[in-house]
């Protein structure tokens, strides 16, 4: 490794995940189970399968049947 670096040129941020929010959430057992199964099946990782799922949902507002309050 070099004693000193130079950062001069360098760009805040140019490797990181754009868009993305890291959260905490709790899901059931068995979902997960699902998921990390279908993450081998497809070799996908299941993180990546949920956001997938949870996007789709979003961008054809999709619902549960819940009713407009």
């Amino acid at each position: 490794m070099r004693e000193e670096y130079d950062f001069t040129n360098a760009q805040p941020g140019r490797f990181s995940v754009r868009g993305k929010q890291q959260i905490t959430i709790r899901i059931e057992k068995e979902t997960l189970a699902y998921f990390k199964s279908l993450a081998e099946e497809t070799s996908v990782p299941y993180q990546t399968l949920i956001n997938l799922y949870l996007t789709d949902c979003a961008k054809n507002k999709r619902t549960l049947g819940f009713k407009d309050a």
